[in-house]
């Protein structure tokens, strides 16, 4: 007992009296830091070998299909740890990634570990940051823990940021291309070739201009060359884009075919209906404008505007009583 009070009174001295709840939570992350590589390096049961070779033989969903390893793959003996392991959860994650562009089979798996990594990165420079300013002065404990977790979650959250602005930006992208691209499609299906040769010219023709609607199109074209239904290929189509004209495009498509109507006639409906309300958002655009710049004018213009009728006055009356 005396020699854990000298110990306290030790630590007491040198970290100040916050030392000890310090020194505790600096010597778990250590011991998270050892035993990770030693779980991650961990042989499998073969139990737990048998059992996921049965439920990888019993199951035949696309979901799946999609997580067969790769022997050049380095990251797949920590899928168990990298990877959700809920079907549903997995899905929605590479929903997300495949409408922000990421298309790779490991895609869910890279984009867990540089979750994981950037968090642990995170939390090591907010240790030494720590350690910095505690050399410097005491510490209360809040800033103990802003310093310690707050690089950790921004790491943390970081990636999924990212992915965030890359679905917004290439929704927004494939929104503002597709009037053009139904256009285009419309031409070629009156000027005599059939959907399929379409959606090819169409991809070829956007491909300076829109380049993400036109992997998409070019996706569709590959599918359907290699014989794939094709009204899974458009659904496959909407679900990858996520966004609302495309799954309605998708939608009379898919009516157009199943009940024998003109293809060309609905596009040109569709894409008469896509002009409007491409302006209509044009339109919605310029009106928020006004709003938008009202703060930004009052900030730039009033100060200035009172600092040249007001100065002056307030010059004389300086002058004046200093005199």
């Amino acid at each position: 007992m005396e020699l854990f009070n000298q110990l306290s009174n030790l630590v007491t001295e040198h970290l100040g009296p916050s030392g000890p709840i310090l020194l505790v939570g600096l010597l778990g992350i250590l011991m998270i830091l050892i035993t990770l590589p030693v779980m991650l390096r961990r042989e499998a049961d073969p139990l737990d070998k048998l059992k996921t070779a049965n439920r990888q033989a019993m199951q035949t969903s696309k979901t799946e299909k999609l997580r067969t390893p790769s022997s050049k793959d380095k990251l797949e003996k920590y899928s168990t740890f990298l990877e959700p392991q809920n079907a549903e959860e997995y899905s929605a994650v590479k929903l997300k990634l495949m409408q922000a562009g990421y298309k790779s089979r490991n895609a869910v798996r890279f984009y867990h570990f540089f979750q994981f990594a950037l968090g642990i990165i995170g939390l090591i420079l907010g240790g030494g940051y720590l350690l910095l300013k505690m050399s410097e002065g005491d510490v209360t404990t809040q800033n103990m823990l802003l310093m310690v977790l707050g690089p950790g979650v921004v790491g943390y959250m970081t990636p999924k940021y990212w992915v965030t602005r890359r679905q917004a930006t290439r929704q927004e992208n494939i929104t503002n291309g597709f009037p053009d691209a139904l256009d285009l499609m419309l031409v070629c299906v009156e000027a005599g070739q059939s959907l399929d040769q379409s959606i090819i010219r169409v991809s070829r023709e956007l491909k300076s201009g829109f380049p993400e609607l036109a992997e998409e199109f070019e996706i569709v074209a590959h599918e359907m060359k290699a014989g794939k239904d094709k009204a899974s290929v458009l659904r496959d189509l909407s679900e990858r884009a996520g966004v609302q004209d495309i799954s309605s495009f998708v939608t009379v498509l898919i009516q157009s075919q199943q009940f024998g109507t003109s293809i060309a006639d609905a596009l040109r409906v569709y894409a008469s209906e896509m002009r409007d309300k491409r302006v209509m958002r044009a339109e919605e655009a310029a009106n928020k404008l006004p709003t938008k710049m009202t703060l930004a004018t009052m900030m730039l213009t009033v100060p200035p505007l009172l600092l040249i009728l007001i100065g002056p006055s307030i010059y004389n009356i300086a002058q004046n009583l200093g005199g």
